[in-house]
């Protein structure tokens, strides 16, 4: 079945010049499957690129929660560290309800309270709501990126009574990540798992039957210093091994098998 890295960024400029080098790495190191989550319409065309010429690479297309809001931050003179045409929310909704039979999933998509001042909140969670219809409509798993709004985001899909979540890097209370595991939903522990209390934390206590493993590569690497790429998933099942007193195939066995439920193929 192999291992998955179920949220990448393989269009990031510091990952799409030698992209090609990063893939083979990861197929060395036991991955089947790579999720590259694209972020606007024109990183969803990139993540298509790319996956049309690497079998491995499943492409997500989404619209990051920041860039929903961000034509309006930039006209409010409210500050983002990333140089990024903003593009209407309209369109990037368009796109992915456009582009949404191609896609392995929805995704990144979600709420983020922490770039995002509160005044524009309203708004985001409308692109948010229309983005999980489009995913709904259309039968595909939505991948959510949460950000000191990870409550809010439960609300709203209970609200349209989602049931295929897989959440990203979960940055909120572990309490809160049990509800959500309860709720059937699947949370994906990254690679810098071993130097995070919560993260190991998580590994530790959540149901094994709702974990996932990803790298949010470029970031989060094991190392602080060093760029991230998919192979780094390999070092986060044998990490989830240790914790749980298992082999890493039976890792790989548990991760493959939640994979298939929620994306409705082996990895």
């Amino acid at each position: 079945m192999g291992l998955a890295d179920v949220h990448a960024h393989l269009t990031h400029r510091k990952l799409l010049p030698d992209v090609d080098a990063v893939i083979g790495r990861a197929r060395a190191a036991g991955l089947t499957t790579i999720v590259s989550n694209g972020l606007n319409p024109r990183d969803n065309l990139a993540t298509l690129e790319l996956a049309a010429r690497h079998p491995i690479v499943k492409p997500a297309l989404g619209f990051y929660p920041v860039d929903t809001v961000l034509a309006e931050m930039v006209a409010q003179g409210i500050d983002y560290p990333r140089d990024e045409e903003p593009v209407a929310a309209a369109d990037g909704i368009r796109f992915v309800r456009e582009h949404v039979e191609q896609a392995f999933a929805v995704g990144e998509i979600g709420l983020d309270g922490y770039w995002v001042p509160e005044s524009l909140w309203e708004a985001q969670e409308d692109a948010f709501r229309a983005l999980v219809r489009v995913a709904l409509d259309a039968d595909k798993p939505i991948i959510v990126h949460t950000r000191k709004r990870e409550r809010r985001a439960l609300d709203i899909l209970e609200e349209l009574q989602v049931t295929r979540v897989n959440w990203h890097c979960f940055g909120g209370k572990v309490t809160l990540a049990r509800q959500i595991a309860e709720r059937g939903h699947y949370l994906s522990i990254p690679a810098n798992a071993r130097r995070s209390e919560s993260f190991t934390r998580m590994l530790q206590t959540l149901p094994r039957h709702r974990l996932l493993l990803e790298t949010d590569c470029p970031y989060l690497s094991p190392n602080r210093e060093d760029r991230n790429e998919p192979a780094t998933v390999a070092g986060t099942a044998a990490y989830a091994a240790e914790l749980w007193g298992v082999s890493a195939d039976e890792v790989e066995r548990v991760t493959a098998e939640n994979f298939a439920r929620l994306f409705g193929v082996a990895p």
